[in-house]
């Protein structure tokens, strides 16, 4: 359980004991897949599971009445999909797989009784969503004030932050399956802008993006440009000890 995604990220805020672990590796007993395209939870959807996702990535959207998506966020390993949609009873909102996943599923009578045995625990998931909390305050931020190529470069950059957090990326990049498509769907661009932008972040010497890959070119750059202050990923080290 060590070196699993979701104990890497919440171990950033409580470092868990051998008890609190086995408690967490209880919640792993029904494992589930599913294929990239087609939606494990779907807006409006009633007694709906959440997941814990071990590899691959989706992505959470609502669709408008006249077909528009907003993506609200992606999913990598170690997020949990759909919680709110349990503590609320009704999801607000669809998930998709990005790519082929690998999840836990997790019912809410399984969550009480690990937080009831384990109440740092429940802390930790707190954390866990207070973090994604904060995320969504700076996509907001993103898609209402910054220009397109601040957008993309924050963006990019908040993905590497939380990858580098379950162990896949690092300062240098990371693998990334999203299409122009789906990063149009989430920064509120079309996919021609999305080119033009990374294009344009790439012949400054900044960012590149290609063949599934980020390459971070500089860092520190692409950093000062996006004003990218990682300190509401809230990474520094455990908090609870």
């Amino acid at each position: 359980m060590e070196k699993t995604p979701l104990v890497r990220k919440l171990g950033a805020f409580v470092a868990l004991s051998d008890p609190e672990l086995s408690v967490l590796a209880s919640l792993h007993r029904r494992r589930r897949t599913f294929v990239a395209g087609r939606d494990l939870v779907q807006q409006g959807q009633s007694d709906q599971a959440a997941y814990i996702l071990a590899s691959g990535w989706a992505c959470s959207y609502k669709v408008l009445e006249d077909g528009q998506r907003q993506i609200v966020d992606f999913q990598v390993p170690g997020d949990f999909l759909g919680l709110r949609s349990v503590l609320f009873n009704v999801s607000d909102h669809s998930i998709e797989p990005v790519t082929d996943i690998e999840v836990t599923e997790v019912h809410v009578s399984d969550l009480l009784d690990a937080f009831a045995q384990t109440p740092r625990l429940a802390t930790a998931v707190l954390w866990a969503a207070s973090r994604d909390e904060a995320m969504v305050v700076e996509h907001l931020v993103n898609v209402g004030r910054r220009d397109a190529a601040e957008r993309m470069a924050h963006f990019l950059l908040e993905l590497g932050g939380r990858l580098v957090l379950v162990g896949l990326g690092s300062r240098d990049g990371y693998a990334c399956p999203l299409t122009q498509y789906l990063l149009a769907d989430a920064l509120g661009l079309s996919a021609v802008h999305v080119n033009r932008v990374l294009r344009q972040l790439r012949e400054a010497g900044l960012v590149t993006f290609r063949d599934g890959f980020v390459s971070f070119d500089d860092y520190d750059r692409l950093t000062e440009f996006a004003q990218f202050d990682s300190s509401y990923l809230d990474q520094s080290g455990p908090l609870l000890r």
